[in-house]
């Protein structure tokens, strides 16, 4: 038998060693589409267990959004903007990828991550309101692109009270991105 690997089908020798000083062991045939390294890969993808998807914001001033789930990938993007809200979609390990508002997704560390809830309007010119409700008094008109911070969407109204840059009010959900339809948060 050569030293090397000449097929899916044939016995392979999994090299364990890898400076651990452990003796390379036989590991039995796979079927075509089927690799022992990927399976493994698979089962050590140890997520938190809370649910897919999920918003969250980042965490920092300047975030490196990767084309994979390590150092070694590729930074696609570069988000400068602190508590943009995102959207987690995937996770592996210690990474996770996201969505942005635009759409955009990739892989950032949990690290640059914070639980802390946004939003963030959507285009056009909305209503601030100071009540939950159509006839209620304007606080402020809301451009598309603005970060507020969600502090609450109950389940009674189709608002959900915001506060953008120190000004507390309610929003339309249809006005914002960064909750689920059918989310409340009491």
């Amino acid at each position: 038998m050569s030293n090397a690997v000449t097929g899916v089908a044939s016995t392979a020798l999994l090299a364990l060693a890898m400076g651990f000083g452990l003796a390379a062991a036989p590991v039995a045939p796979q079927p075509a589409g089927l690799f022992p390294l990927a399976a493994a890969a698979a089962a050590a993808a140890d997520g938190t267990g809370l649910p897919l998807p999920r918003f969250v914001s980042l965490r920092a001033e300047q975030v490196n959004m990767r084309t994979g789930p390590g150092v070694r990938y590729p930074i696609d993007w570069v988000y400068l903007r602190r508590s943009l809200p995102v959207e987690i979609v995937q996770e592996f390990q210690t990474w996770r990828k996201i969505r942005d508002p635009q759409g955009a997704e990739g892989w950032v560390h949990q690290s640059m991550l914070s639980g802390r809830r946004t939003v963030m309007t959507m285009d056009g010119t909305h209503r601030l309101r100071a009540e939950p409700r159509e006839e209620a008094e304007t606080l402020a008109y809301l451009e598309g692109g603005v970060q507020a911070s969600l502090i609450r969407c109950p389940r009674a109204t189709e608002f959900c009270r915001v506060e953008v840059n120190g000004t507390d009010g309610w929003l339309k959900r249809s006005a914002f991105w960064g909750v689920y339809r059918n989310e409340y948060i009491e």
